[in-house]
């Protein structure tokens, strides 16, 4: 779910580690040095905020939220009354519209992650015993409601939607993010409420296909496919005119096949160890699948590509490379507003479709939490504010 060295290191092309100890989890990743980050830039700012240009209430009185102040299960969530936060000089103060619930805040919420060699420096960033953070949530859409003296990218009323990396926050009414974070213009095409679903799992399986260098009528295979990043990487290897085999439960079967893709296996019922197609690429977003199974679904000079690496899984992932005609890849997304813009376009031009499980307000954060976690939902979750929550019901 973490990255071992953060993003930050991974946008420099110049640190000699950076193949290696790129990535760890997709899904919940984004976390260390984006925290460590912080609180050196905290360190190092002004005693006071410089002035900000914003609608003359935006920055007054208290809002809610969705907090935690302890890990444990999805009960933990609930809803509290917070200073609206006030942004720096160089840093957006958001209305929050949508913010997705992924797995990754459910693992923070709980403290149990299926990648657990990281645990120590999680918890060291994070707290301990309980969480210095009490508001997850790093994708939102949203609108621009003040901005600090410096931002001069965006303005107030844009309507926007992106990351705020580690810094969290968005399970709330309003956020403050980084003017320098991927937050950019939101697509018309999409409502708030899809376009905050769509950061995360678009972003990650963009970045994973360029790195795979999917090609057309090549044959791919996502395992585990149901989630927010196979969900995107079905409909873009499609895209690409790839022919897309997925692997899930079979209550996801009816989701992957109407995004696109070409077979669906059901993992209950088929022995991927007895499985006789071969395929160019493998994309495995399941920490605790069998690589010796994963390798020999490959052509002899395929590409495997993780999402949720082990340590024993990097690697067997080096090995591949260094001792095969195939190559293995758990390279981290750089999640650049490039890669956003890219796909805000395909999303206005129709090319992308986000399918919603579950949209709930923040007052059943606990609801949205049991039901990522749970694997049961077909499609993805998000939380709106109770006035989003309201416009939803009604169809305003």
């Amino acid at each position: 779910m973490v990255c071992v060295l953060g993003r930050g290191l991974c946008r420099n092309d110049n640190f000699p580690g950076q193949a290696i100890l790129s990535k760890i989890s997709v899904d919940s990743c984004l976390l260390i040095f984006h925290a460590v980050d912080e609180m050196r830039t905290k360190a190092a700012s002004e005693p006071y905020p410089r002035p900000v240009h914003s609608c003359a209430t935006a920055l007054r009185g208290p809002m809610k939220a969705a907090v935690f102040d302890r890990y444990g299960p999805p009960d933990v969530m609930h809803v509290a009354e917070l200073p609206k936060p006030v942004p720096t000089a160089n840093q957006l103060l958001i209305r929050v519209r949508g913010a997705e619930v992924t797995k990754g805040d459910c693992e923070l919420r709980s403290m149990d992650f299926p990648v657990r060699w990281f645990l120590p420096l999680i918890r060291l960033v994070w707290g301990w015993r309980k969480p210095r953070r009490r508001v997850l949530g790093g994708y939102f859409s949203g609108t621009v409601a003040a901005v600090g003296a410096e931002v001069t990218r965006l303005s107030v009323g844009d309507d926007v939607f992106g990351t705020c990396g580690t810094a969290m926050g968005a399970h709330a009414e309003f956020m403050v993010v980084s003017a320098d974070e991927t937050v950019v213009h939101k697509p018309v095409g999409l409502s708030f409420e899809e376009a905050a679903a769509v950061p995360l799992g678009a972003m990650n399986s963009l970045h994973f296909l360029r790195l795979g260098k999917l090609r057309a009528g090549e044959r791919l295979l996502i395992n585990g496919a149901g989630g927010s990043i196979g969900s995107f990487a079905v409909q873009l290897a499609k895209s690409l005119d790839a022919h897309v085999t997925v692997v899930d439960a079979p209550h996801k079967e009816a989701l992957l096949l109407g995004l696109g893709a070409d077979r669906f296996v059901d993992y209950t019922a088929v022995d991927l160890g007895s499985h006789e197609a071969r395929y160019d690429m493998v994309f495995d977003m399941v920490a605790a699948s069998d690589f010796a199974v994963m390798r020999r679904l490959l052509v002899p000079d395929g590409r495997y590509l993780t999402g949720n690496p082990t340590l024993k899984r990097m690697w067997q992932c080096l090995t591949l490379s260094r001792f095969s005609s195939q190559q293995g890849y758990f390279a981290f997304a750089r999640e650049t507003r490039q890669e956003l813009l890219d796909l805000a376009a395909m999303a206005d031009a129709g090319q992308l479709r986000v399918v919603l499980d579950r949209v709930l307000p923040l007052a059943q954060a606990a609801a949205a939490h049991a039901r990522v976690g749970s694997e049961a939902r077909v499609g993805l979750v998000v939380l709106v504010p109770v006035s989003a929550a309201d416009s939803v019901a009604t169809g305003h």
